[in-house]
C-alpha cells in the first residue's frame, strides 16, 4: 500500500480488546469509503501499533473460541444496513522480534451501488484518518448510482457462435411451451437463431449478454464469462460425511434436469393423523419445488461474487446455497398476500427464465413451495440468512412433530403466515417470534408456555390423545381372536391357558380391567 492508512484501511492496537460499538461505526465508514472508491471492500485490523512503524502488537479481542468471532459477525449484522456483516474475519499470528503476536483482519464489504451503510440508523465516513458523519455529498454520491442489472452486461469477445446450439432449441421448445400461442410458435418457427435470441433480448445490439452465455452458452466457452459459474451436487451420509458429488458448468437452461438423475428420492410413509389405520406414502421430495429452488438459485445469485451454487443432499432433507443475498428483508413479507419484491438482482436472466418455463414470478414460487409443503403436512422450508453474501434453503422429506402434522390436518383452511409460525414452534424457534406473532398462535390456542419455551398446545395434544385412546379401547370382532388363536395353534401344535391369555392379553380394549380382560366374552 502507498499509505499504511486511508480511508478504506484502519489499524487498532486493541492490545485488550476494543469498543464493539466503535467497530459497528468504523464498518460503516470504511464501507463507504470503498464505495465511493470503487473498491470491493476495505480493512479493519486489530492488534498492530498505531503509531510510528507499523508492527504487531497483539489483541485479544474475542480471544478463545472460535464461535466468539463468528457470534461477533451476527452481532454487527443486526445494526448495518440490510443485515451486512464482515465478508470474513482472518486471525493471523505473526512473530515480530522473536515474539508472537495476535492479529484480526476484518474485511468489510464496500457499500452496495444506491444504499449508504449506516449503523445504527447512522452514516459514518473517514477524513484521512479520522471517523467522522457521512457528509450530504457523499450520501448523494452513493444513492446516484445507478444499480446495473449484471444479467443484462455484454461478455467481452463473445458471439452467437459460443452459444450451444442444442440449448438454443430447448429455448425455443421452452418458450413455445411457456407461451401457449400458436402464432407466436409459428412466429418463433421461422425466426433465426440470431432473430430469435434478439426478440427475448439475450442479444442486445449484436452483443451476447451474460444471461445468454449463463443459460445457453458452450461449456467450453465459459472462460468468457469472468467468473465461470459452477452448480455443484454433493451426497451425505448420515454421519454427514460426503459420499458422492458432480460439478455442472453452462449452459444452464437443462442443468436441473441432469442434477435430477442424481437424486435420490425415497418413498415416505406416515400417519396424518391419529384417526388412521393405514399410512400416508408421498415421496419423500415434490420435484417442482427442487426444481423451482435450484431454478431460483441460478436466477437470483450474484454472480460478480464468484462462488458456487450447492445442492447438498442429506437423508432425509436437501440443502440448496447460492451466493448472494435474499432481496425481501425476511421470508415471512414474502408470504404476505400482495406482496411485490422491490427488484430483480439480474433482471433479464430472471424475466428470461419465466420466458422459458424454469422459475414462476413474482415471488409466487415460493408460495407455491409453501403451499405444497403444507400439502403434505410436511415442515416448511428454512431460509438461511446468517452467512453474509450466502442464501441457504433447506426443504424437509420427513415429519418432525406429529402435533404439528396433526394439526395441519385437522385445520385446512390455516394460512400460511400462522403455519409458517407453528414450524418455528415445532423447531424450537419460538423464542424468536415477535410478541404479535405469539399473540396471533395464542387467540387460536395453538400454543401454550413462555415466550421462551412455546410448545404446540396441549388442547391439540389432549384431542389427539383422546382419538388415540378411541382407537386403544375398540374392541376388534371375534373373527380377528379366533385368527389369531388359529394361528398360533398352526405354528406351535398346541396352547396352554397361559399362552392364549399372553398372546390376547394386550390386544383386548384398553378400557376394560383386569379382571375383566379375564372373563371378557
Amino acid at each position: 500500500m502507498e499509505r499504511w492508512e486511508h480511508e478504506t484501511v484502519e489499524f487498532k492496537e486493541a492490545k485488550g480488546g476494543y469498543n464493539e460499538d466503535k467497530i459497528g461505526q468504523y464498518f460503516s465508514a470504511i464501507s463507504n469509503e470503498a464505495n465511493l472508491k470503487n473498491q470491493q471492500y476495505g480493512w479493519f485490523i486489530l492488534g498492530v501499533s498505531e503509531d510510528g512503524a507499523r508492527h504487531p502488537v497483539g489483541t485479544s479481542f474475542k480471544k478463545g473460541d472460535s464461535a466468539l468471532l463468528e457470534k461477533f459477525k451476527f452481532e454487527i449484522s443486526r445494526n448495518v444496513t440490510d443485515g451486512m456483516s464482515f465478508l470474513d474475519i482472518i486471525e493471523l499470528f505473526p512473530v515480530y522480534e522473536g515474539t508472537t503476536y495476535r492479529v484480526l483482519m476484518f474485511k468489510v464489504p464496500a457499500a452496495v451501488a444506491g444504499m449508504p451503510t449506516a449503523w445504527k440508523n447512522r452514516y459514518y465516513a473517514r477524513n484521512g484518518e479520522s471517523l467522522c458523519t457521512l457528509q450530504q455529498y457523499k450520501i448523494d454520491a452513493i444513492r446516484g448510482q445507478e444499480r446495473r442489472d449484471w444479467s443484462k452486461q455484454a461478455v467481452s469477445g463473445a458471439g452467437i457462435e459460443h452459444l450451444d446450439s442444442q440449448a438454443i432449441l430447448l429455448a425455443r421448445e421452452k418458450y413455445k411451451e411457456k407461451m401457449k400461442r400458436p402464432h407466436i410458435s409459428e412466429e418463433v418457427d421461422k425466426l433465426s437463431d440470431t432473430e430469435f435470441l434478439t426478440k427475448i433480448k439475450l442479444l442486445q445490439n449484436g452483443k451476447v449478454t451474460n444471461a445468454a452465455m449463463l443459460l445457453l452458452g458452450r461449456e467450453e466457452c465459459d472462460y468468457l464469462l469472468e467468473r465461470p459459474p459452477v452448480i455443484m451436487w454433493r451426497l451425505y451420509d448420515k454421519d454427514g460425511i460426503d459420499r458422492d458429488y458432480e460439478i455442472y458448468n453452462i449452459p444452464f437452461i437443462n442443468v436441473v434436469d441432469k442434477i435430477f438423475t442424481k437424486i435420490r428420492n425415497l418413498t415416505y410413509r406416515y400417519m396424518p393423523n391419529q384417526l388412521s389405520l393405514f399410512p400416508k406414502e408421498t415421496q419423500q421430495y415434490d420435484m417442482w419445488i427442487l426444481r423451482e429452488l435450484l431454478n431460483n438459485a441460478i436466477a437470483h445469485a450474484n454472480y460478480q461474487l464468484g462462488g458456487r451454487i450447492y445442492l447438498n443432499e442429506f437423508d432425509d432433507h436437501i440443502i440448496v446455497t447460492n451466493p448472494g443475498d435474499f432481496l425481501p428483508p425476511g421470508i415471512e413479507s414474502v408470504l404476505k398476500p400482495g406482496y411485490n419484491p422491490p427488484f430483480y438482482r439480474n433482471q433479464l436472466l430472471a424475466e428470461t427464465m419465466v420466458r422459458f418455463h424454469m422459475i414462476d414470478t413474482e415471488t409466487s414460487g415460493i408460495k407455491k413451495i409453501y403451499r405444497i409443503q403444507k400439502a403434505k403436512y410436511f415442515p416448511m422450508p428454512d431460509y438461511d440468512f446468517e452467512t453474509y453474501n450466502q442464501v441457504g434453503v433447506t426443504i424437509y422429506g420427513k415429519t418432525l412433530d406429529d402435533k404439528y402434522t396433526f394439526i395441519l390436518y385437522d385445520n385446512p383452511d390455516l394460512d400460511l403466515e400462522t403455519i409458517y409460525l407453528l414450524d418455528q414452534v415445532q423447531k424450537g424457534q419460538g423464542s424468536s417470534l415477535s410478541n404479535e406473532a405469539v399473540s396471533h398462535l395464542r387467540k387460536y390456542k395453538l400454543v401454550e408456555g413462555r415466550k421462551n419455551q412455546l410448545f404446540l398446545s396441549a388442547e391439540v395434544a389432549r384431542t389427539m390423545g383422546e382419538e388415540a385412546v378411541y382407537i386403544k379401547n375398540r374392541a376388534f370382532d371375534d373373527q380377528y381372536y379366533r385368527d389369531l388363536i388359529v394361528e398360533y395353534l398352526k405354528r406351535y401344535g398346541k396352547a396352554n391357558k397361559k399362552d392364549i391369555r399372553d398372546l390376547l392379553w394386550d390386544k383386548l380394549p384398553a378400557a376394560l380391567s383386569d379382571d375383566r380382560k379375564k372373563i371378557a366374552r
